[in-house]
């Protein structure tokens, strides 16, 4: 069973990076949640970007504000996909900061990005990579894609009425 890390700078980040948790749940998959610090923990990080793929961890999320540069660090040093979630702190510059410290990784350390606090999207993404090699999965998506299909069509009857 594939296990999805979610790690975040901070336990303020805990708000936003809940919606990845929820959706993950959702399609049935198993997270492990962590604060690592990019700035005020850097040995942890290191030893959660070498390692989490030792610990049954196929996708890494990972959630920050500020200068955001756990996703780019955790990218640098592990050999799974890792999204980023750009998060809107309070000493932000409206997000900006985060959103661009995410997005613009050099060549050779991708990181894919998602909306500002846009962590549900990233536990979807997650668990479209995971479904790409996993049937169960792949079809809980699927059924989710569906359904939102589905809300478009009841919304659209709803106004005509």
């Amino acid at each position: 069973m594939s296990k999805v890390g979610i790690i975040m700078g901070s336990d303020s980040d805990l708000p936003i990076m809940q919606q990845a948790i929820t959706i993950l749940q959702s399609f049935d998959i198993e997270t492990e949640v962590d604060i690592v610090s990019a700035h005020r923990t850097p040995e942890k990080l290191v030893d959660y970007a070498k390692n989490a793929h030792t610990k049954g961890i196929s996708v890494i999320i990972a959630g920050a504000g500020g200068a955001a540069h756990l996703p780019g660090m955790v990218a640098s040093m592990s050999p799974l996909p890792v999204i980023g979630v750009p998060v809107k702190s309070r000493n932000s510059i409206d997000g900006w900061d985060s959103i661009l410290s995410i997005l613009q990784m050099p060549a050779g350390v991708p990181v894919a990005t998602v909306a500002l606090d846009g962590a549900q999207n990233a536990g979807i993404l997650a668990a479209q990579i995971i479904g790409s090699s996993d049937k169960c999965v792949f079809d809980k998506i699927l059924l989710y894609k569906e359904g939102l299909k589905l809300k478009v069509f009841k919304a659209a009857e709803k106004i005509k009425k």
